[in-house]
């Protein structure tokens, strides 16, 4: 069995001029996959800007895996639209949690991500030690579509907190 290394908090914050699915409108909804888990979050009606602040685990194991996200628009009688997709390669965000920041201020940056093409950055994003754990603010662009950002946060859930020893 691979080796649990820890939890992913992945909070989808919002949708940022998503495209039109419907005639005039989309209900958009985020699919979040990494390795065999797929969590979703709830449809939000009639919005191309769409607000979630929803938080979704994910359990993290060696290998790292891309952590894929794919957006949609629910329709009620036909097959849900795509609404673009964007995949993120979190290695530098699971390598900052390794590291020992029990020294370190709140609020220091560990590390800066720059977009490349094997990531979906739409601006740098920086990895910094917040209240206690690893955390990283990221606009991905989604690819696939006309247009369309997410906004996210990634946090780390240690094993030894999840399980509260």
């Amino acid at each position: 069995m691979e080796d649990l290394l820890g939890l992913l908090k992945v909070r989808v914050v919002k949708g940022v001029n998503l495209v039109y699915r419907d005639a005039t409108q989309s209900d958009p909804y985020v699919i979040v996959r990494m390795g065999g888990q797929k969590l979703k979050t709830s449809v939000k009606k009639n919005d191309v800007n769409p607000v979630w602040n929803e938080d979704l685990t994910l359990a993290v194991s060696d290998p790292i895996q891309l952590l894929k996200l794919q957006i949609f628009d629910k329709d009620t009688f036909s097959q849900d639209d795509k609404m673009g997709d964007a995949q993120i390669d979190i290695l530098s965000f699971v390598e900052a949690t390794k590291l020992n920041l029990s020294n370190i201020p709140n609020g220091t940056v560990i590390t800066t991500v720059k977009p490349n093409r094997h990531n979906c950055l739409a601006d740098e994003s920086t990895i910094v030690w917040k209240d206690g754990t690893v955390v990283q603010d990221i606009i991905v662009r989604l690819k696939n579509v006309e247009s369309g950002e997410l906004e996210l946060q990634l946090s780390w859930i240690n094993l030894s907190q999840a399980s509260g020893s």
